[in-house]
């Protein structure tokens, strides 16, 4: 497993990029790089479990291991759902238990530059490194108000509770 990082620099307040990362509307927009339909099941409270999933409603198990609002948020992985079972113990997914998911804003010349750190599987490293870029562009889209669909600025996000 390696640790990857990806970068954007959002021009918008942290609090408003915390919002579109975490909210119950903008989440599955700017996730949706990844898998239509995709959802997060959770409180985003620090050690709560964590749903990520796509729209056949498989994805992985994880853990929130830190939330300071506005500034970090921290996944642990620990496997994978698939056809509503949890595995967290075939070779195949135990490959994904203890990997790291990071989310950083820092506050950069009065912009937001958003970094997240993610330990990915080999076999998953092409998918992710041309993916994430999309993602990263969808969610500055949207925290930046240059997408006009309805919610954008409606959502309504936990992360912070």
């Amino acid at each position: 497993m390696e640790r990857h990082q990806f970068k954007t620099t959002i021009n918008a307040p942290r609090e408003k990029v915390w919002e579109i990362l975490w909210g119950d509307e903008t989440y599955p927009r700017w996730t949706s790089a990844f898998a239509e339909g995709s959802r997060a099941e959770t409180d985003w409270k620090k050690g709560s479990k964590v749903l990520f999933l796509d729209g056949k409603g498989d994805g992985m198990v994880s853990v929130v291991a830190d939330n300071v609002p506005n500034e970090f948020m921290s996944f642990k992985h620990l496997g994978v759902l698939n056809n509503g079972k949890e595995d967290l113990e075939t070779p195949k997914e135990k490959g994904w238990s203890g990997a790291i998911e990071n989310y950083t804003l820092k506050t950069v010349n009065n912009k937001t530059e958003l970094t997240v750190d993610q330990d990915i599987e080999g076999d998953y490293k092409d998918y992710f490194l041309s993916t994430w870029p999309k993602a990263l562009e969808k969610l500055k889209a949207l925290a930046e108000g240059k997408v006009t669909e309805a919610g954008v600025g409606a959502s309504s996000s936990r992360a912070s509770r």
